[in-house]
């Protein structure tokens, strides 16, 4: 599940998350802290 600002955006299996995000906010959020 991936939430922001107490909004629910996201939800599905680990893999579904990492490999195939589909929110605009999740895509960001995953580049910012997967790529350090």
């Amino acid at each position: 599940i991936f939430t922001a600002d107490g909004e629910f955006l996201e939800d599905g299996t680990p893999d579904q998350i990492f490999d195939n995000p589909q929110h605009p906010r999740l895509k960001e959020f995953l580049d910012k802290v997967l790529n350090v």
